[in-house]
């Protein structure tokens, strides 16, 4: 955690109440299944079956499940807080496991260039206004470029956003080639001496195939303005979606090769487990999560607190 980020306290509390609905599905079911002193095979069906509730994921939750088992099988398993403690710690490697920022062996580069990738609705102009916010809190230039010439509201979104933080924004009509406006942007970045481009793109097109293809065509552009950007290439995805979400960001996994994903409305679901599904099914790093509606709700992931604040009941 940088010395701009929220003092522990205040970073906890965060994820405690932008985790509430999550946190009274999970925590509070957890401590109501364990008030019994017996562990036995019907109390593992019973967490399996929460655990799934929870959006965690059949692969993820199989996982989870199968050395818990294996020890009840030999007599290992004596009490509720040993299942519990199981369960914690099996989420926290998880999440730990995939959590590097592959920003930090760019650091050195200028401009950052940050690729946004992600469906319509899942809030990724948003995010990116908010991320805007935060790199020019901590000193940074920003610029951000509107290639989602798909829809004249995103431009629109984004110029408020822009005028909103105070970043620049390059932007051209609804309807325009989104790689001319990101060689544009490439250009107005490396001339102003910014510290982040961010680029928002389309989310639908007229087929999947089409959108893939012109996010390729980005991508290019802009290693051939700077070679070995875009340095991350993020995708939102929203986190109410539940295993949906998952489904999205393996396709442009596939397609694009992500960095990194970042899940907003993580305060608006009861399924935050999915959370734990998306680190271990794709073994890429949450690098932030949006806990509320606020411009300072989009907070970086910590696998630490993330797992303190889900089996938090109260």
């Amino acid at each position: 955690m940088s010395s701009n980020d929220p003092a522990p306290a205040t970073f906890l509390q965060r994820f405690l109440g932008g985790m509430s609905r999550t946190r009274r599905d999970f925590a509070q079911k957890l401590t109501s299944l364990f008030s019994s002193t017996v562990i036995d095979a019907s109390t593992l069906e019973a967490l399996e079956e929460l655990l799934i509730t929870a959006d965690l994921g059949p692969a993820t939750v199989e996982q989870i499940i199968a050395p818990l088992r294996h020890k009840l099988s030999r007599r290992d398993l004596h009490d509720p807080q040993q299942v519990q403690d199981a369960l914690k710690g099996t989420i926290l490697a998880t999440l730990k496991a995939s959590s590097s920022f592959s920003a930090d062996v760019h650091r050195d580069a200028r401009p950052l260039v940050y690729l946004f990738l992600g469906a319509n609705g899942s809030g990724k102009t948003t995010t990116i206004g908010k991320l805007a916010k935060r790199f020019i809190d901590q000193g940074g230039k920003v610029i951000l470029a509107g290639a989602d010439t798909f829809r004249a509201a995103a431009i629109e979104q984004l110029q408020i956003w822009a005028k909103r933080v105070g970043a620049d924004a390059v932007c051209h009509q609804a309807g325009a080639d989104p790689s001319a406006v990101v060689f544009d942007a490439m250009q107005a970045a490396v001339a102003r001496g910014a510290s982040y481009l961010l680029i928002d793109t389309a989310g639908r097109l007229h087929t999947k195939r089409n959108l893939m293809e012109e996010l390729k065509k980005i991508q290019r552009v802009i290693a051939r303005q700077l070679p070995g950007a875009p340095h991350e290439r993020y995708m939102v995805v929203d986190a109410t979606t539940g295993l949906n979400a998952l489904v999205q960001a393996k396709e442009f996994h596939e397609a694009i090769g992500l960095t990194g994903l970042i899940l907003t409305k993580l305060d608006g679901t009861a399924k935050g487990g999915v959370v734990v599904a998306i680190a271990d099914q794709l073994k890429l790093p949450i690098a932030f999560v949006g806990l509320g509606e606020g411009v300072d709700d989009l907070q970086p992931f910590s696998p630490e607190v993330f797992t303190d604040a889900l089996f938090t009941a109260s």
